[in-house]
This record gives C-alpha cells, sequence and structure tokens, in this order.
C-alpha cells in the first residue's frame, strides 16, 4: 500500500471514529436531557405547590433522581469538552508529525523522502500533457570552509536564505526541496511545445545569482556561490510509469552537478551522456588504484639530478607510477588526484616512500633522495614522525633525504606546514621549495620558513634562450640563491640549447629529460653499476680453520 493510500485510510477511519464518537455524545446528551425535563417537570411541580399552597412534599425519590440527572449532564458535559480537547490536542500532534514528517525544519522545505513523493507525481501529471520537467540540483560551493569558519549558527542563517532566495526564483509551481546537508532540489513543469532548456537555463541562472549575493548573518557578511546541475527529460509514458525514472533524472542532474564543480565552481552545467562514459572510467580508475595498491603496482622510478658544472649524478627524484595490467604505465598526473580524493594517498605515498628508500641504500652514499609531498600529507600532524620511522626502518641517514614542498601545501595550513618542516630538518632531513615563482608569495615563504634548496619553475626554464623575461628571472632567482646561500635546482631541461643557457646563469643542479627519462629501479640499478655509483658493500670473509680455532 502506498503512502498516500495508507495516509487517507487512516485519515478517513479517523474521521469515522470521530463521527461515531461524536453522534453517540451527542445521543447521551440528548438522552439526560430528556430525562431531566421528564423529572424535573414533575418535582417543579410539586415543589411550587409546596412552596405556595403548603402542599406535603413526597416525591423526595424523583427529587434525588433529579439532582443525580443534574450532576450526570455536569459531568458528562464536563467529560465531553475534555475528551474534546484531548482529541484535539492528540490531531495537532499527528499533523505536526506528519509535516515533520515531509519538510525539512530548517528551511521548512519538502525533504528527500517527500521530494521522492512530488518527483513521481509531477512525471506522471506530465505523462498526461506531453509537458517537460526539469530537475535543478544545487549545491552549495565552500559552505563548509563557511560553516567552521563562522559556527553552525551563521551556516543555518545562509542555509534558509539560500532557500528562501532559490524559492522566490522558482516561483510557485516548481517544487523545491533540502536534500541534505547544503545541497537542494528544485523540479519544474513545461508546458508542451515551451522552449523547457531555455526557460530551464535561464532559472538555473537567476538562482546562481541570486544565491551569489551576500548574504548577512547578525554581525558577519557571508558570500557562497552554488554549483548547479540541470536534467531535463520530456516524460514519455512508457518513463514516467518506470519506477527508475526519478532515479535516473536525479542522477543526471548530479553528473551534471559534479561537471560545474569540476569547471571552476559558481556555473551551471548540463547533463550530457559523455559524464557518464567520464564518470564510469573514473569509477574504473577509482577502483583500480584501490587493487593496484593491494597489490603493489604502484611503484618508484627515478629522474637524475646532474651537476651542470661537471655532468656528475648528484642525487635522484623518486616519480611515482603506476605499472597496471590493463592500462599500462600511468604517470602521477592521472592517478594522484583520484588517490587523493578517494583517501588512499597517504598509504600510497607511504608505500612508494618505503619502496624509494630500499632502492636509495644500495646507491653511492653521496647520492641524494628527493622525495615529492603532497598537500594532503601535509595535514597529517604525523607525517614527520612517519617519515622519520621510515628512515630509521631503512636504515636511512637524513641527510640524504630531500624533502619537496611545493607552494600550494603552504597556503593551505602555514603553521601545521612550518612546525612539521621544522621538525624534520631538525633531524637533519633537507627540505626543498618546489615550484619557486610560480605565486606571488614565494618570497614571502622564503623568509618565513628554513629551506635549504629552492627547485626553479619548469615554466621560467623552458622560456630560456626564447623569452627575456624567463632568463632576467632566472638569473634573478640565481642571485637571490647566493645572497641567501640557497641550492638552486632546475627542473624540466629538455634541450642542450637550454642546458647551455642555464651553465652561463650560475651554478645549478639539473634534471629533465636531457639527462634522460626516469627510469625503473631496475634499469637505474644497470646504469649506476656502469656509472660505479653503487654502494660498496663488504665482502664477508670466510672463517678458516686456524681463525676458527682462534
Amino acid at each position: 500500500m502506498s503512502r498516500q493510500a495508507f495516509q487517507l485510510r487512516k485519515n478517513s477511519g479517523s474521521a469515522l471514529s470521530r463521527t461515531e464518537r461524536d453522534i453517540a455524545a451527542i445521543g447521551v446528551i440528548f438522552a439526560a436531557l430528556a430525562l431531566f425535563v421528564g423529572t424535573g417537570s414533575s418535582v417543579f411541580i410539586h415543589l411550587t405547590r409546596h412552596l405556595l399552597f403548603g402542599e406535603a412534599n413526597d416525591d423526595t425519590i424523583l427529587t434525588t433522581a433529579l439532582l443525580l440527572n443534574i450532576a450526570l449532564i455536569v459531568f458528562g458535559w464536563r467529560r465531553y469538552v475534555d475528551l474534546s480537547r484531548e482529541v484535539a490536542a492528540r490531531r495537532e500532534a499527528e499533523t505536526a508529525a506528519l509535516r515533520l514528517a515531509d519538510t525539512d525544519p530548517l528551511t521548512g522545505l519538502e525533504n528527500r523522502r517527500s521530494f521522492d513523493v512530488t518527483l513521481t507525481r509531477m512525471a506522471q501529471a506530465t505523462t498526461h500533457d506531453g509537458g517537460s520537467l526539469a530537475l535543478i540540483l544545487i549545491d552549495l560551493d565552500q559552505f563548509k570552509t563557511a560553516n567552521d569558519a563562522h559556527g553552525h549558527k551563521t551556516g543555518d542563517t545562509v542555509l534558509i536564505e539560500a532557500a528562501r532566495r532559490a524559492k522566490v526564483m522558482l516561483g510557485v509551481d516548481a517544487a523545491l526541496a533540502r536534500l541534505g546537508g547544503d545541497e537542494f532540489a528544485a523540479l519544474v513543469r513545461f508546458a508542451p511545445g515551451a522552449d523547457a532548456r531555455g526557460q530551464a537555463e535561464r532559472i538555473a541562472t537567476r538562482i546562481g545569482a541570486a544565491i551569489a549575493l551576500p548574504i548577512d548573518c547578525d554581525d558577519t557578511i557571508v558570500t557562497v556561490t552554488a554549483s548547479i546541475g540541470i536534467a531535463c527529460d520530456r516524460i514519455a509514458p512508457d518513463r514516467a510509469s518506470c519506477d527508475g525514472f526519478g532515479e535516473a533524472l536525479m542522477h543526471q542532474a548530479d553528473l551534471a552537478m559534479y561537471q560545474a564543480k569540476k569547471a571552476g565552481r559558481n556555473r551551471h552545467c548540463w547533463f550530457d551522456p559523455e559524464m557518464e562514459t567520464e564518470i564510469l572510467e573514473r569509477s574504473r580508475l577509482e577502483q583500480g588504484i584501490r587493487h593496484g595498491l593491494r597489490n603493489g603496482e604502484f611503484r618508484p622510478h627515478y629522474e637524475k639530478q646532474v651537476n651542470l658544472a661537471t655532468g656528475a649524478i648528484t642525487g635522484l627524484e623518486m616519480l611515482a607510477r603506476w605499472h597496471s595490467p590493463d592500462l599500462g604505465v600511468i604517470g602521477p598526473d592521472v592517478f594522484v588526484p583520484i588517490a587523493e580524493e578517494i583517501g588512499v594517498m597517504p598509504e600510497l605515498s607511504e608505500a612508494l616512500i618505503r619502496q624509494a628508500l630500499i632502492d636509495a641504500g644500495e646507491w653511492a652514499p653521496h647520492l641524494t633522495l628527493a622525495i615529492n609531498i603532497s598537500p594532503v600529507q601535509l595535514r597529517d600532524p604525523w607525517f614527520a614522525q612517519r617519515l622519520l620511522k621510515l628512515l630509521i626502518e631503512a636504515r636511512m641517514p637524513p641527510h640524504r633525504i630531500d624533502v619537496e614542498v611545493t607552494e600550494q601545501c603552504l597556503t593551505e595550513n602555514l603553521t601545521l606546514v612550518r612546525s612539521l618542516i621544522t621538525s624534520l630538518r631538525n633531524q637533519g632531513v633537507r627540505i626543498s621549495l618546489d615550484d619557486f615563482g610560480h605565486s606571488e608569495s614565494s618570497m614571502a615563504h622564503l623568509r618565513t620558513l628554513p629551506f635549504d634548496r629552492i627547485k626553479i619553475d619548469r615554466n621560467f626554464i623552458a622560456g630560456l634562450g626564447q623569452s627575456a623575461d624567463s632568463t632576467a628571472m632566472v638569473e634573478a632567482i640565481s642571485a637571490m640563491g647566493r645572497g641567501m646561500d640557497l641550492a638552486i635546482t632546475a627542473e624540466g631541461i629538455e634541450s642542450v640549447e637550454i642546458l647551455d643557457e642555464l651553465r652561463k646563469l650560475g651554478a645549478f643542479r639539473g634534471q629533465g629529460y636531457v639527462y634522460g627519462q626516469p627510469l625503473s629501479a631496475d634499469d637505474l640499478r644497470t646504469e649506476l653499476v656502469e656509472l660505479n655509483l653503487l654502494a660498496v658493500v663488504p665482502t664477508p670473509v670466510p672463517l678458516t680453520g686456524d681463525r676458527h680455532r682462534a
């Protein structure tokens, strides 16, 4: 039985019971009044004669019955009033409970449960007139940040105001619901022949613009934006009757909303069938990453770091590669963002670092190992302790490790990053600032954090010999490094011409494809053997008989 049918039956039963109860109560009252009239008339006649003419009054029984009858009427009426009040209070409580079951208590909008019913009803109604139905999914951008920064009371105010503004932009004929958190959904019906796509897009644009206006929360002004996904489909009879239609439309709008966030937020995006292909590919990659992590498919590769003046290898930078049986060798630009989003990046990075430390244990002692650290790892206050534990397990001297931190890491939580960097540096680990010059805050970070080395952004290196600005920038960084006693690495050296230009500008350590592609551990070991750059392992001396006897 559907929820509506059950509610209708319940309401019908309640109405019937109330009617029966009212009829019974009225019947009792009429019977009591009839008894009162019948008994009272006789008693009053005798009482009047007794008072006026002095006749004896022997109707004691009737008088007693009259008094009891009066008491019965008073008691019955009082009981009827009390029962009526109790029933009214219960009816009001039931109505409130039903309202709470169907609405969001904060905004007063429909909740997800009620919205599903509305979606089915509107789809069925649209079937008969051959119109169109648009589902608009609204998600507030960076709401969690605003909520954490200003408190839950301010967050509630933002949600209430965003709901109010969206409702005004939609009009009275549309349905609006809060699905949970900072996510809202709207349903709009369009008549046959109407430009549903154009109208839905105009509505989404108005909603986005309205929500983006500043929101006054007492003494705080909060500004949030919205990412909006739109799915619109003409309702065919066979689809409207399908139970999965609403779910399919919601799925499409959700994919479109995800695409709007991916494109930079604060915009709306239409569903496109290609999005499903993309999301399936994304799901395939997520499953592959989890499976590959369990099966050791992620392995470190190494890019040589060379002294430009002598050409000697001074160290190697670890680069992650995914050796997928199905997809081949995949670079970090593909799997790292996904690994960070699904929460496996710390585990993945730790496994790679552990293996890299084992590999580096075979190299010549003067060769350093550079390790890139992602922003996700630097959010972990225990990262420094984890890394030091790995160094102890691998018996690796801390001074051979160069931790590379990008400027992106520094913008998220500078206080925590400063603590982690200081802790590692106090243990002897070297710290490099990667992609130097990429942002305006580069110099400020050099002044506030204890870096040992800076790595020039590869975009400046790529422009050497072709752009005077790039040459001037690299020359200025070289002079600054000398003045601050900071070692400098130039990455992205991909031609001999760039290499020659760099040698004119200062003393650098360099890396790039001009020195070869990143190598697997086995290929690197073969090359290091040829260059005599493996660690010298003492050969065990067998015990002779004399030594044994000694």
